[in-house]
């Protein structure tokens, strides 16, 4: 008699962030003997995709490398869903998983329910009720959240938001995020090796005077910090004090509804802050759109302390945030990643969909506004009483234990037929919680 046949899960993803925050899960789904785990990409994000995938060592089965050169959001719709629509028809699974809120994300969704297949959505339940703010990511997500069978929620935030949609409580599951699950895995890689830090320096290929003032010097304040400290008060005051005479600011912008003027005055107050600020180094990672490369290329191109960079791999950014003063940033995953790093973050958007972070104190509104972005990143620069207590507040997004929550709903999902277990009955084995205690310092 044949053994019976193990329920197929696909992730689909296309973006780096995807990438990060699907990776965690991919590693658990793939080694769980009650699953058979497929990866599907679609190569929405080509380059950064692919160094997201090295660095948690694994590979897609199906690459449907859909990215084209100036390519529409209608153009990779269409590709895409006609794409996955061939794949499910061959290859039939049980379930289907996505996260976040890319056109991969919707485009994944509505194959699956042409098919009646159904769809896991890791990071559900985001919104900023406003269609235009993020675009098209609101619209996407929101589209997502009606095709979706199973709503991993990151918070009780985002589960009350689904539930005002009219989501049967009994299908959301509040998990925390699976990108503090991936931080802590390569924060624990990149200490484990102790040569990482000369490496990581190489890779960034800036001058040696820029990477001795502001990368090494924080590398071992930062270093200091946690042999001496471990995350104790006097370690946080190290950290400041050895650190404000040459403090590195990491910067990240991309997104579309700053085009134009609003990454223009962003740009002009990064300007700004280092020429009033000569002992700041600020390091920025400029994204592959065209539209971002002109704008800050041509106001911050030249500056000695101000180095623009190619995209960076997940290890290289993960080393930076861990060196970096705070972070200026207008991405979701940064909101997410830093407080768990004790690192503030000033959020260059309007709004924001991560309402937690805002509401803790861990991160701080300030658009695309100069003055404001001004404002705040001089109190950081020069108040140590409100650099520690920021630095100081619990991440609202994740413990660090969201992948296994998330692959114990999807197995009772698909063996056990209690499709209306609560999360908070998926508890974590006693020897997963010790060892994440201990590698991670998580309460």
């Amino acid at each position: 008699m044949r053994p019976a046949q193990k329920p197929k899960v696909v992730l689909i993803f296309g973006t780096r962030p995807e990438a990060i925050k699907l990776a965690p899960l991919a590693l658990a789904l793939k080694t769980d003997q009650r699953l058979d785990c497929r990866v599907w990409v679609t190569g929405q994000h080509r380059q950064m995709l692919d160094q997201v995938l090295q660095v948690f060592g694994f590979s897609p089965d199906i690459d449907l490398n859909l990215m084209q050169p100036n390519q529409t959001l209608g153009g990779l719709t269409s590709r895409a869903v006609a794409a996955l629509d061939q794949c499910l028809a061959t290859e039939h699974p049980q379930l289907i998983l996505v996260q976040g809120d890319t056109t991969t994300v919707f485009c994944a969704a509505l194959a699956a329910f042409y098919h009646q297949i159904p769809v896991g959505h890791v990071e559900a339940g985001l919104r900023t009720n406003n269609l235009k703010s993020p675009w098209p990511e609101e619209a996407n997500r929101v589209l997502t959240s009606r095709l979706t069978s199973l709503h991993f929620a990151p918070t009780e935030t985002a589960k009350q938001n689904l539930m005002r949609e009219g989501v049967d409580e009994t299908k959301i599951f509040v998990t925390g995020n699976t990108v503090i699950d991936a931080l802590f895995w390569v924060r624990n890689k990149l200490n484990a090796n102790p040569d990482a830090s000369k490496h990581m320096v190489d890779r960034l290929r800036v001058p040696a005077t820029f990477a001795d003032r502001f990368l090494v010097n924080s590398a071992v304040a930062r270093n200091q910090v946690v042999s001496a400290a471990a995350g104790s008060s006097p370690g946080e005051r190290d950290f400041f004090n050895r650190s404000r005479h040459s403090p590195l600011i990491l910067v990240t912008g991309h997104r579309r509804e700053s085009f134009g003027r609003g990454f223009e005055d962003i740009c002009r107050a990064i300007r700004e802050l280092a020429q009033l600020h000569s002992e700041v180094g600020v390091i920025y990672p400029v994204h592959l759109n065209p539209q971002v490369q002109h704008a800050v290329h041509t106001i911050l191109g030249g500056h000695p302390r101000i180095q623009l960079v190619e995209p960076l791999g997940y290890e290289v950014f993960v080393w930076l945030m861990d060196r970096s003063f705070f972070i200026l940033s207008d991405s979701g995953g940064v909101q997410e990643e830093a407080p768990s790093l004790g690192k503030p973050v000033l959020v260059m958007r309007d709004t924001t969909e991560r309402p937690e972070g805002i509401a803790s104190g861990t991160c701080r509104l300030v658009g695309t506004n100069p003055e404001l972005i001004l404002r705040e990143a001089r109190l950081l620069l020069t108040s140590e009483s409100e650099y520690r207590r920021r630095s100081a507040l619990k991440n609202p997004y994740g413990d660090g234990r969201a992948t296994h929550r998330i692959v114990e709903a999807c197995v009772r999902f698909l063996c056990d037929g209690k499709k209306g277990k609560r999360i908070n009955d998926l508890r974590c084995p006693p020897d997963y919680v010790r060892n994440l205690k201990k590698n991670n310092r998580i309460g």
